[in-house]
């Protein structure tokens, strides 16, 4: 049953935030009487519209839930006071919210009014599904994953810079799936000249991805495809009085532009955070990608290796320098999983905070 919980809440990726992913399922004597998800901020949570669906079969049934139960009053009502009313009988949680407005209150409320409450049932899945959600709420800016394709000599291009195409069709259309699940995308102003992407889900997904672009100068084309802010929107970080002209044209293709007195990674996060952003990746080039890392706005990678070799000593690599001069100081990532898609390869795994600090005292890199 939470398995099934895990289910209804894929159907709010990259709807919800800030809030998180929850599907609730609603069970008496052995069947499904009711299930529902959060569809976004705003609207009911997934206990609301289980509880609905389930009308009086709810009183004495057991309720299945991936997060703890909300406890406080926000843009809508307490579920845990709304589960008390349907008089269930016990409820089962994936994991306690690690919000502090909730963290562990609704389940002391639960059982105040004497509902049996069972707590961290498939609780690793129900914390990977949310990890955007944790990660923003525990570190007050969004969850980054730098994802990025590459041959098997380490080459995201060519020495001309070519790169259509690196991987194969079906690791591209995972990526465009990754987008649907991602609440904005981020390149820098050297992927905009060189490659003209779009940045959507490409009609796997009905919603896109907010478009970012980092950008000093704003040397960007008067033209091209991300200024189509009829197909998604595109935002643009630059910094203060930076080409005033270029500007205006922005503004008038639609393109919202924000002016940081320090065209940062961790500056453009702090921004997002701001706008309840929960999750960014990071499809930049490597420049600008080894400052991320280094700004702590990285923590997934998403690698996609393809079986192919371009050589070419100058051709691009995914990750620019970092500063460090001895493979013993390489970062390591843990938690790695590997998946074949098609000929392909995906490596996933996650940047830890002591790598942060190998970072902390590295001369500052220039992207």
């Amino acid at each position: 049953m939470m398995q099934r919980c895990l289910h209804l809440a894929r159907y709010g990726l990259g709807r919800t935030s800030p809030n998180p992913l929850v599907g609730a399922v609603i069970v008496r004597e052995g069947k499904i009487v009711g299930e529902g998800f959060h569809p976004g901020a705003g609207r009911p949570h997934a206990e609301v519209f289980a509880l609905k669906e389930a009308g009086e079969l709810a009183r004495g049934a057991t309720v299945y839930v991936n997060l703890e139960p909300c406890n406080h009053y926000g843009r809508t009502p307490p579920c845990t006071e709304a589960l008390i009313a349907a008089g269930v009988a016990k409820v089962v949680v994936g994991m306690v919210d690690p919000n502090p407005r909730v963290c562990g209150s609704g389940i002391a409320k639960l059982r105040s009014e004497g509902i049996e409450v069972i707590v961290g049932v498939e609780e690793e899945a129900c914390r990977q599904l949310n990890e955007a959600f944790i990660h923003r709420i525990l570190h007050q800016h969004p969850f980054g994953i730098l994802k990025y394709a590459m041959t098997l000599d380490g080459k995201i291009a060519a020495t001309t810079g070519h790169s259509a195409w690196v991987t194969n069709q079906a690791s591209r259309q995972r990526v465009h799936q990754l987008r649907s699940a991602c609440d904005a995308v981020i390149i820098g102003g050297n992927t905009v000249r060189r490659d003209n992407p779009h940045l959507t889900t490409h009609g796997t997904s009905d919603r896109n991805p907010l478009r970012v672009i980092m950008s000093r100068n704003l040397d960007l084309p008067v033209e091209c495809n991300l200024w189509q802010t009829d197909t998604a929107p595109t935002l643009v970080f630059t910094e203060k009085n930076s080409n005033l002209p270029s500007q205006k044209h922005l503004l008038d293709k639609g393109v919202e532009i924000v002016e940081l007195d320090s065209l940062t990674p961790k500056a453009v996060l702090e921004n997002l955070y701001t706008k309840d952003l929960s999750s960014v990746l990071w499809e930049c080039g490597g420049l600008l990608a080894a400052k991320a890392i280094a700004d702590g706005a990285v923590q997934k990678i998403m690698a996609f290796i393809a079986p192919k070799i371009i050589g070419g000593q100058a051709a691009p690599s995914p990750v620019g320098d970092l500063g460090l001069s001895k493979m013993t100081d390489a970062l390591e990532l843990e938690r790695v999983k590997l998946e074949t898609i098609d000929s392909d390869i995906l490596i996933e795994g996650y940047l830890t905070g002591n790598n942060h600090q190998r970072l902390v005292n590295r001369p500052y890199i220039s992207y």
